[in-house]
């Protein structure tokens, strides 16, 4: 399959892991997160950490939509798709995830609530034009990569008038979370001590690259936007090596074929004419950051959720023996979780690390476990 087995050659595999072993210098550490679960799953799926040197060290991130949403929000969404005459969308792994007390919307489902799954929020748009003596709310998750179909489809039921959907807004944003990871890089037990980041792929094609300029020149911390294929990351892993040993602080792109500087200026327009900066927002293991998400504008309020139904206060009560907080903030590895493979799998998540195919939880499970 070309453009498919050309990035996972074995031997090329094996001059990338020698070239990083080479430049890594032997007397220092160096502490590399990939901020995207899709990225995690490659690392785990051809087992690159068997190919770095043992100073390369590879830190899970938050970059898992499903993983960092608060569980507050999950209840809200809950209590959404519990009220009369409301069919509740979102995507699969969403639906999985659980609240408080362990409860999920596909149990919610079971008791009665009218919750679907899609694969695309225009299936939401279209339920609505079938229902119209319904609600129809679209549970919208998803950093940059997914907010500009959310805006879209905004658009269109500004335009065709349909008033019975809504959109429960909950699309955060990457470079502010970077950010929130470095700045408390000086408290070790709360954040990850990191030497620099592997970007995330697909976000980028929407923001460009220069979306991440700020926190790269802000913190001295270099960035390689890597593609999701085997030698895209050991390639972007040799490059930040590179930039480490020389002191530099470059936010560099390994994923030309897809990523450029200015991203896509259709979806950024997209976005701006339908969404602005949330005061602040709650992260799963990162608490309230301000700055770090979007609400939709005020010439869409008919069609936001949050302004026309009253959702009811919730803080969330996460389990209390789920590592995930610690996981998304890279202080620990899903192999440090007392649950992992035990009480909490794939087939029963007890943690959103677990649940959603970006989730390092599920990754390790998967692939890791004995590496």
């Amino acid at each position: 399959m070309k453009y498919i087995n050309e990035f996972r050659d074995p031997q090329i595999a094996k001059q990338l892991a020698m070239a990083i072993t080479q430049a890594a210098t032997p007397s220092r550490q160096y502490r590399l997160m990939e901020f995207c679960g899709g990225h995690t799953h490659t690392i785990h799926r051809y087992g690159l950490p068997s190919l770095l040197p043992d100073n390369v060290e590879m830190i899970h991130g938050p970059g898992c939509p499903v993983c960092v949403l608060p569980i507050a929000r999950i209840d809200q969404a809950i209590a959404l798709a519990n009220m009369p005459g409301v069919i509740l969308c979102s995507y699969g792994d969403m639906l999985r995830v659980p609240g408080s007390h362990q409860q999920s919307l596909l149990q919610a489902k079971a008791r009665g609530a009218s919750v679907r799954m899609i694969y695309a929020v225009d299936e939401a748009l279209l339920l609505a034009q079938q229902h119209p003596d319904q609600e129809v709310i679209f549970f919208a998750i998803g950093f940059e990569t997914t907010t500009p179909p959310t805006a879209h489809c905004l658009q269109r039921a500004r335009d065709l008038n349909l008033h019975n959907f809504s959109v429960f807004c909950n699309h955060v944003l990457t470079p502010v979370a970077m950010a929130c990871l470095l700045d408390h890089q000086t408290n070790a037990t709360e954040m990850a001590q990191l030497d620099g980041f592997v970007g995330p792929a697909h976000v980028s094609i929407v923001t460009g690259s220069k979306a991440y300029e700020d926190v790269c020149h802000r913190y001295q911390k270099p960035i390689v936007i890597a593609g999701f294929e085997p030698l895209d990351i050991l390639q972007s892993i040799l490059m930040l090596v590179e930039q480490v040993n020389a002191q530099r602080c470059e936010v560099e792109i390994q994923y030309t074929r897809a990523v450029t500087r200015e991203g896509s200026l259709l979806a950024q327009d997209l976005m701006d004419d339908v969404f602005e900066l949330r005061e602040t927002f709650e992260w799963r293991g990162l608490g309230f950051i301000p700055l770090s998400a979007l609400q939709i504008k005020a010439k869409y309020t008919d069609f936001d959720a949050e302004k026309k139904f009253v959702l009811p206060e919730s803080v969330g009560v996460e389990h209390r023996q789920c590592d995930c907080g610690s996981i998304l903030r890279g202080l620990k590895k899903p192999l440090d979780c007392k649950l992992f493979a035990t009480v909490c799998t794939p087939q029963n998540p007890l943690g959103a690390c677990m649940v959603s195919s970006e989730g390092a939880c599920a990754a390790v499970y998967a692939y890791g476990r004995m590496s």
